[in-house]
């Protein structure tokens, strides 16, 4: 996965990484008039990756905002193959950004109501202030979760707080299993070579420029070529077979994520047609 910027190695991405992201050059603007404006308006920059205020379809403005980002983000150190975690206390803050990317203000959460690496790489915070409390405060709206299966060929932007930098490339299809070190993953996003994202990108919202949702969540590049090792994720196919793809990178599906919260924006895993896994012993 994009590893999380932390103490020395921050300084070393700092000073190499970010002449990858400046070589590349600005991205390339959409031509289609159908295509939604893409910003940073909702995207928020953590201490070591990136992520996004989102609410689900049934989300009203009095529930608790969520933040989301990667299972491989949480203060707490990258959840084990099988780990869930569930209601864990939290006081960890988000930068919250501008359209421009600019600097809103501070949110904070209150706890970490999901997050996991396991079949997928997510986690969920809730935050001390409500959806109509950011908005109110700082004129910023969330972003909204799709609840449709993504499509291959669709146009995404990869939006990055940490960076504050926004990636444009198509979604090139999808990855039955992706697999790396101990961590497997379900039917991964695949993007184009154009979105050539970098450690910091971890948790940057994946927007499908069609309709302006959240389709999904970056979480990994397979960055020296090596096969389903830390960092060098391989795709694994319904037969087995291993593919690996250098320079390319992924992300993971966040359609279902909507049916397992309820009311309230409270989660629970038991709700119908929820598929995210659960704790052991549940």
């Amino acid at each position: 996965m994009h590893r999380p910027l932390v103490g020395a190695l921050a300084s070393a991405v700092l000073g190499s990484a970010a002449l990858i992201g400046a070589g590349a050059g600005p991205a390339a603007a959409d031509s289609s008039p159908r295509v939604k404006a893409v910003d940073f308006a909702g995207t928020v920059a953590l201490s070591n990756c990136s992520g996004a205020v989102v609410r689900m379809p049934e989300s009203v403005d009095t529930d608790k905002a969520l933040v989301m980002s990667n299972g491989h983000c949480v203060e707490s150190g990258m959840p084990g193959a099988g780990e869930v975690l569930v209601d864990q206390p939290s006081s960890r803050s988000f930068t919250l950004l501008s359209s421009s990317g600019g600097n809103k203000g501070t949110v904070r959460a209150s706890k970490i109501s999901y997050a996991t690496m396991t079949d997928t790489d997510v986690s969920l915070y809730e935050l001390t202030s409500t959806y109509a409390d950011i908005q109110r405060k700082y004129g910023i709206k969330a972003l909204q979760l799709a609840t449709e299966h993504p499509t291959q060929g669709a146009g995404i932007k990869v939006v990055s707080g940490y960076w504050k930098k926004i990636y444009s490339c198509g979604i090139d299809g999808f990855a039955y299993r992706l697999k790396e070190g101990e961590w497997t993953w379900k039917d991964s996003v695949r993007y184009t070579s154009t979105c050539n994202t970098i450690g910091g990108t971890s948790g940057s919202p994946v927007i499908d420029t069609a309709t302006g949702k959240v389709t999904a969540v970056n979480n990994t590049m397979n960055e020296d070529g090596a096969r389903c090792t830390l960092n060098n994720p391989c795709e694994v196919d319904e037969s087995g077979q291993v593919t690996v793809r250098q320079g390319i990178g992924y992300a993971q599906q966040t359609y279902t994520i909507p049916k397992c919260f309820g009311t309230g924006n409270k989660l629970d895993l038991g709700r119908e047609g929820c598929t995210l896994p659960r704790p052991a012993g549940e």
